[in-house]
């Protein structure tokens, strides 16, 4: 009896390694997901600039003061 108590025990401690080791990669998707929303959420700022052309062709820059 004493060996099935072991082995139920050894079955108990896996068990609850496994439970705290998907906890820890739950929590890593989480913050990987809170990261990809952030990355994205500056790709999308970064297009719209981009869109908006901020930078004037070199026909319409006026030249620096010093020429």
């Amino acid at each position: 009896m004493d060996n099935l108590e072991e082995r139920l025990m050894n079955i108990e401690m896996a068990l609850a390694n496994q439970e705290r080791v998907v906890d820890d990669l739950n929590q890593v998707v989480i913050e990987q997901g809170k990261v990809i929303d952030l990355l994205q959420k500056q790709n999308q700022y970064l297009l719209s600039r981009l869109e908006e052309e901020t930078v004037k062709p070199l026909s319409e820059e006026t030249p620096p003061p010093h020429y």
